[in-house]
């Protein structure tokens, strides 16, 4: 299967109350919308479980292409994991990375399917981009 993903996290406050929201279309084109919230965590965390839940949602050996606006997300799953592994998941500050527990999820669904990663411009010209954006705001209240 082939498979299309808009996905987005929001906060109100950073920590505070958090919704992610992502928009699937399968190969046929057919949409499917996904949204979740938690009391209290972080942008980056709904960011990440947007993926993640997304990636829950399809078959698995498919082809994927995930759109974002999370810079963290694109870079941390393209750029920075292989590294965070090698370092036994510390950063280039020596530090633990943070958001590890679902780095580690993020990479097993990733794993499980060929998948590659766009950034879109966030609140900008992109419909579904903004409507996972809308999802996640809705998914706090």
């Amino acid at each position: 299967m082939k498979y299309k993903i808009y996905t987005d996290g929001a906060c109100s406050g950073n920590p505070g109350p958090g919704g992610w929201g992502a928009v699937i279309f399968d190969q046929d084109n057919k949409q499917k919308n996904i949204s979740g919230s938690e009391k209290n965590t972080t942008n980056n965390r709904m960011e990440l479980l947007a993926a993640i839940m997304s990636l829950k949602k399809i078959k698995t050996n498919s082809e994927v292409v995930i759109f974002t606006d999370s810079i963290y997300v694109k870079n941390g799953i393209t750029e920075w994991m292989k590294n965070w592994k090698k370092n036994g998941w510390k950063n280039s500050s020596k530090k633990p990375v943070k958001n590890k527990d679902l780095w580690v999820k993020l990479d097993k669904l990733c794993e499980a399917n060929s998948v590659s990663w766009k950034w879109v411009k966030g609140h900008s010209s992109n419909e579904f981009n903004n409507l996972a954006d809308e999802l996640a705001t809705k998914a706090i209240k």
